[in-house]
């Protein structure tokens, strides 16, 4: 086994104190805002009272931006900076509620996490087998991706942790995560009915390698998989059907790890992904990419709203996350990549987007894992093209923050937007003017729902309001000032 990191024996260093009334697992709730400790001072938002956000037509929009650091290599990086040796650096982090959860998780694994400045963080980790149990329980507000990466992790460590979370969180399975952890060796102590958080897991002292094939292309279960068998003996095996973001792959190779990737399956769209367990990780620099699934709702905006011109800085462009591009020139849109270019690992590029007439295609079911996260902004756009936009295969957005597939079904339909749902499928069609607009968006506690119907608020007859745009800083902090400096109009309150 990898002996235990520099924290696993002495000193337990960046651990968070013990409150004198820190809730148990049973009586655990989401409590109030409050700033995390060591963060830039954002505030956790999804508990607070509903802040009702309005967005009205007005001018083209101009300009160029650079869009929050992406999410999900956001979340990684403090994940891998906490399991090696040595000292990561990250530059560009997403300082959004849902990243600096992992970032307090990780601190109360064991890691010394330090802010440099803004996006600019320090972390010093404990190695492969040297993580110390958290003092308290790891709330993870509603952040899904550092909830089911880091129960990957506590599966395969030999600790035990309690994962909680908002409202919303305590609703998303964690059944499809925590089955193969089992198979590894993990035991889950304490769950609430269906597997759902709180939960307690225990790690095994060494993890058990498997060979697992994901019932559904999910780049979070299969993350959470290689995660424990970064300690398990062996080599660790996941089978996709179908290929989902490949971010952990590429990190575990970033950090020193053995990971080989081959075509699984007919047609070469699955992939097989082995992992030698039991390396030693090294820290390293770590280079944020602009978030595409962030800079959907810029892009969108600047192609429905007339006479726009925007340009999007240092998009990541790697081919697993740019559905939403592809589809987006299919129906039309005047996108252009410039300064193609590679950072930390990834490929990005500088998009000019124009206002565009769109039209409406449709969108095969295999494209679903590479903008699983843009389709209620497409739906948007497509309210906005002209003709009928299908859009195949969307079982997994009933599992998201919220039943996407539902919400945005309903916030459609408060807006005059002919559409229909068919099984899993979601049929749009547009008229290609300006969707009627005028309604009031419940989010259901879902960041995207709540930016995608404010970017058809900028475009549509009459102002969209949305009941509750306080989630939006959970992965877009800066949303209202960046499109307002482009001359988008978002105001507070409902519409008047």
């Amino acid at each position: 086994m990898t002996p235990p990191g520099p924290h696993g024996n002495g000193p337990q260093l960046g651990r968070a104190p013990r409150s004198a009334t820190a809730p148990c697992l049973r009586t655990h709730r989401a409590g109030p805002s409050r700033p995390l400790a060591g963060s830039p001072g954002l505030p956790v938002s999804h508990d607070s009272a509903p802040q009702p956000l309005t967005a009205r037509p007005g001018h083209a929009l101009a300009g160029e931006l650079k869009p929050p650091g992406d999410k999900s290599i956001s979340h990684r990086a403090m994940i891998f900076g906490l399991l090696s040796i040595g000292e990561t650096r990250v530059e560009g982090l997403l300082e959004g509620d849902d990243v600096l959860r992992t970032v307090e998780a990780a601190r109360a694994l064991g890691a010394t996490i330090t802010r440099e400045g803004e996006g600019r963080w320090r972390v010093v980790g404990t190695g492969i087998g040297g993580l110390q149990d958290p003092a308290d329980v790891l709330d993870f507000g509603n952040a899904g991706t550092g909830s089911r990466l880091m129960m990957g992790v506590v599966g395969g460590q030999p600790v035990t942790a309690t994962f909680d979370g908002d409202a919303s969180l305590r609703k998303r399975p964690m059944r499809r995560i925590l089955d193969p952890l089992l198979q590894m060796g993990a035991r889950v102590v304490s769950e609430a009915e269906g597997g759902r958080v709180p939960l307690t897991i225990k790690g095994p002292p060494e993890g058990i390698p498997i060979r697992y094939e994901l019932p559904v292309a999910s780049a979070q279960i299969k993350s959470a998989v290689l995660l424990a068998g970064l300690n398990a003996p062996g080599v660790t095996t996941v089978i996709e059907k179908a290929a989902s973001r490949d971010h952990t792959e590429r990190m575990l190779r970033l950090f020193g790890a053995e990971v080989r990737v081959e075509p699984h399956g007919e047609g070469g769209h699955g992939r097989s992904i082995a992992l030698t367990g039991q390396p030693t990780l090294r820290g390293t620099e770590v280079i944020v990419p602009a978030d595409p699934s962030s800079a959907a709702f810029p892009l969108v905006a600047a192609l429905i709203v007339p006479g726009s011109e925007v340009t999007l800085r240092g998009v990541m462009m790697n081919p697993l996350r740019t559905g939403l591009i592809t589809t987006l020139i299919e129906m039309g849109a005047d996108i252009e990549r410039l300064d193609e270019r590679e950072e930390g690992g990834e490929t990005v590029a500088d998009l000019r987007v124009r206002a565009s007439r769109l039209h409406g295609i449709d969108v095969p079911a295999e494209r679903a894992p590479s903008m699983i996260d843009e389709y209620p902004v497409l739906a948007v756009a497509a309210a906005f093209a002209e003709g009928t936009t299908r859009m195949n295969g969307l079982h997994e957005l009933r599992v998201k923050e919220s039943d996407r597939l539902a919400a945005v079904a309903a916030g459609l339909a408060e807006n005059g937007v002919d559409h229909v749902i068919e099984g899993d499928d979601l049929i749009v069609t547009g008229t290609g003017a300006a969707a009627r607009g005028g309604g009031t968006v419940e989010t259901y506690l879902d960041h995207r729902i709540a930016m995608a119907f404010l970017v058809m608020g900028m475009a549509s007859e009459n102002p969209v309001t949305v009941d509750d745009g306080a989630m939006i800083a959970t992965s877009f902090p800066t949303f209202r000032p960046t499109m307002a400096a482009l001359g988008a109009e978002i105001v507070e309150g409902a519409n008047r």
